[in-house]
């Protein structure tokens, strides 16, 4: 089979962005949007990607001459929908090891604008013991300062030769923490008052938020998929049709990077945190109100909670009486952006594990659903019904006192399943979930501070009944015929 880059070539243009990250996510979302913007003659510039840590090698992007494809696959508007392109807009792969002066020559092209970055959640870290002499340092933000460092030297501080930062790690506010951290190493190196001062002011660190499924290479189906498309691709790489980019920045960039332009869901704003409420409450929050329940109403995939029309229902319930309501934007944004969540969780192409969904859910239910709890319960006065009944699902789905060292194990009509979660979590439920009435264990794991950061049992007047009511229930009759009556009265 021939190559991709035996059929598909590329013409260079000036590189504006260099990109820390050369994985799936960013190539199936920025990388493809910019590649969109090229095409659309909105942005015409390439991208210099940068391999940020040492295990692993590039040379898959240089045997295809830095293309591939792209193949996104859902649902849109009902109806199945599937999208090929092959992505030109990278031009070339370095090493910040294996190529550590060809990275650090980066810093001195005229045309760069841009740094995108994702290196985990983990990678926007402060550590004391990395050194400047290293080459390169060992954090991402270390590794950015030395090369903003370099660009400074380079351009004798020039102002309009400052960079606009844009990481797409998933932690909140990480252009800010981005920003904390390179200044922490410029004090740490000493490297001047000027340099920090050039920084903070003629570069611009925007707080992004960045959402799209991204399967990436399709190990299983690859064969086909390339025997499909005609050549062969290593670098194939699989998402969904829905993508949104998130951008706040104080000073207005959206001229200079007008991806919106070329037709991408590109929003720049001067405060994201509505968008970032919008997607924790809705989208993750349907998951973690529900999955519990479904799996332990047979299901094993979220399709297939689609699919079931109990299950379905008592998601859009949820989502559209207790979720909405409460999320601060119009709230035609919240109702649209709930229906295509819907349309995303029913994409053929993904089998979204409801088990994988449930790790931690403790916590994850703290962080996506109890803020909502919250305004619901002060606009109302009482708890909100659908998401009280959530939290009882969660405490059936996590009855066992049967612990091994890694995971709690359930139980679904005879069929054992691993529950996963902290340490602590685990035990809790392990010497409380059979041992005691359900009121009792409501009560303790409501009071528990470590979980929830203070005593929901005397917070809010009435949740620990209620809670010990759907319970009961669940263990009564089952949990199809305890969501049934949920939603019938």
């Amino acid at each position: 089979m021939r190559k991709i880059n035996e059929i598909y070539h590329r013409s260079p243009r000036p590189i504006k962005v260099v990109q820390f990250g050369e994985g799936n996510f960013l190539r199936c979302f920025v990388d493809y949007m910019i590649d969109i913007a090229n095409e659309k003659n909105v942005f015409n510039g390439d991208v210099a990607v940068v391999k940020p840590i040492q295990y692993g090698d590039i040379e898959r992007f240089r045997n295809q001459d830095n293309l591939y494809t792209v193949l996104l696959r859902g649902r849109v508007k009902g109806k199945p929908y599937v999208e090929k392109r092959v992505v030109t807009s990278i031009q070339k792969a370095v090493s910040a090891y294996g190529g550590y002066n060809a990275f650090m020559d980066l810093a001195r092209l005229d045309t760069l604008q841009f740094v995108v970055s994702n290196t985990t959640e983990a990678g926007i870290v402060f550590d004391e013991t990395d050194r400047f002499e290293l080459t390169p340092p060992n954090t991402y933000p270390g590794k950015l300062t030395k090369f903003l460092y370099r660009r400074f030297r380079a351009f004798r501080g020039a102002e309009d030769k400052g960079l606009i930062l844009l990481p797409v790690e998933l932690i909140e506010d990480n252009g800010k923490k981005l920003l904390d951290c390179v200044l922490h190493f410029a004090d740490l190196w000493k490297l001047g008052a000027e340099f920090k001062r050039w920084i903070k002011e003629d570069n611009i660190f925007c707080s992004t938020l960045v959402d799209r499924i991204v399967t990436g290479y399709p190990k299983a189906e690859a064969g086909k998929i390339c025997e499909k498309l005609g050549y062969e691709d290593v670098l194939l790489d699989t998402g969904e049709p829905f993508s949104l980019w998130v951008i706040e920045s104080g000073k207005d960039i959206s001229a200079r990077f007008p991806l919106d332009k070329a037709g991408m869901h590109v929003v720049f704003t001067k405060n994201l945190r509505p968008y970032r409420e919008r997607k924790v409450r809705i989208l993750n929050g349907a998951h973690t109100s529900t999955v519990l329940a479904g799996y332990l109403m047979g299901k094993n995939i979220v399709r297939d909670c689609m699919h079931d029309p109990l299950i379905r229902q008592l998601m859009e319930t949820i989502v559209f009486e207790e979720i909405v309501p409460t999320v601060k934007l119009p709230r035609q944004e919240a109702v649209d952006f709930a229906n295509a969540v819907f349309e995303r969780f029913d994409n053929p192409f993904i089998d979204h594990e409801l088990l994988s969904i449930s790790l931690n859910s403790v916590s994850k239910w703290r962080a996506r659903l109890l803020p909502t709890f919250r305004d619901t319960y002060a606009k109302t006065g009482r708890p909100p019904k659908y998401l009280t009944f959530s939290l009882a699902a969660l405490m059936a789905f996590y009855t066992s006192d049967k612990l091994e060292k890694d995971a709690l194990i359930g139980d679904r009509s005879g069929q054992p399943y691993k529950i996963r979660d902290d340490r602590k979590v685990l035990e809790f439920f392990a010497a409380n979930s059979k041992s005691k009435p359900a009121a009792e264990f409501v009560k303790a794991f409501l009071s528990r501070k470590d979980f929830w950061g203070e005593d929901l049992s005397v917070k809010f007047d009435g949740f620990a009944e209620l809670v010990t009511k759907d319970l009961e229930t669940i263990r009564k009759v089952g949990m199809t015929k305890a969501v049934e009556m949920l939603l019938k009265g």
